[in-house]
């Protein structure tokens, strides 16, 4: 593996979650790989789960790790090609990427949408020039479109609870104050795509997701019809993406809060959010408390999911 950044670089799905369990049952035995590597970790956003789980994976590989947050420890980046650099960005980011990877032999790159152009956050402008000029492998740690380390964490946690071969699983989006990327959302529901289990996407209308995402998940607009039978609940908020609306919120609607009688339409399924989440905005105290609640043992799997994706790139270099 070169780059980690969408569920197509993992390659066969059962092979990934076997290798994540295997590690998941023994961390540090291959620890000699990273011994002598440096990961670095830039982030342009805010993090905690993303930040921790995969410095401790790094770790977990014998790995030195270096964590720079760009906003707040280092010079502003301008990003833009062709502008004149007389404001507050004292360096740009095609000069400070190639020195970047002078100083690592892996670099992991958190970088959200910033809606001011869905062509530019749908084409991962940031993403791609680390890849194209970074010289280094490149780990999306999330991006404008995807969170692949989270999806895949997603899966490991499903394969791990499942009770039946092909299990239903419904996304559903939830109220939010604030406007959010549709990268969870988009990577979900194309992880669980490849993973081809029995899959519904559930939202107002106005927050229809990129089609490419979709895929052949069904869209149900009917929240109770859309969680009947379900095994598996995850609730996430989205903006919309559809223009001209994009990046949005065109509802608060808190009859989308997932609540006891919403999963009481399920199969007894298991509640999942990748965190961090507005309690009793998108799901009631009681749901997230319950036994049925895997919110933390899927925060716990994004160390298996980094762990096995850097040991894969140390693997190939």
């Amino acid at each position: 593996m070169r780059n980690f950044t969408c569920v197509q670089d993992i390659g066969s799905l059962e092979k990934a979650v076997a290798e994540a369990l295997e590690v998941k049952a023994n961390r540090y035995a291959y620890k000699h790989l990273g011994e002598n590597r440096t990961m670095l970790m830039l982030f342009f956003n805010s993090s905690l789960r993303t930040r921790l789980s995969t410095q401790k994976a790094a770790m977990n590989l014998g790995m030195n790790v270096i964590v720079l947050d760009v906003n707040q420890g280092a010079w502003k980046l301008e990003t833009e090609r062709g502008v004149i650099m007389d404001g507050d960005k004292p360096e740009h980011l095609l000069e400070a990427i190639p020195v970047m990877g002078c100083y690592a032999d892996v670099i992991g790159v958190r970088s959200f949408a910033r809606f001011e152009s869905k062509a530019d956050d749908y084409q991962e402008r940031i993403l791609q020039q680390f890849i194209e000029h970074s010289g280094r492998p490149v780990v999306s740690m999330e991006a404008a479109t995807r969170h692949p380390l989270q999806s895949f964490a997603d899966l490991i946690t499903i394969e791990e609870h499942k009770t039946k071969a092909r299990p239903k699983v419904v996304m559903i989006w939830a109220p939010h104050p604030k406007a959010l990327p549709q990268a969870v959302p988009n990577s979900f529901a194309e992880w669980m795509n490849a993973a081809d289990y029995e899959f519904v996407i559930t939202h107002p209308e106005g927050y229809e997701l990129d089609p490419a995402f979709v895929g052949n998940a069904r869209v149900e607009y009917n929240q109770d019809r859309a969680l009947e039978g379900a095994d598996f609940v995850y609730a996430k908020n989205w903006s919309a993406y559809a223009d001209p609306n994009y990046g949005k919120v065109l509802s608060t609607d808190r009859s989308w809060t997932v609540d006891a009688r919403k999963m009481s339409l399920t199969d007894n399924a298991f509640f999942m959010h990748c965190l961090p989440v507005r309690r009793n905005m998108i799901v009631t105290d009681d749901v997230i408390e319950s036994p049925r609640s895997l919110v933390i043992p899927e925060a716990a799997n994004r160390e298996i999911s980094a762990q096995v994706v850097l040991k894969r790139i140390l693997e190939s270099l």
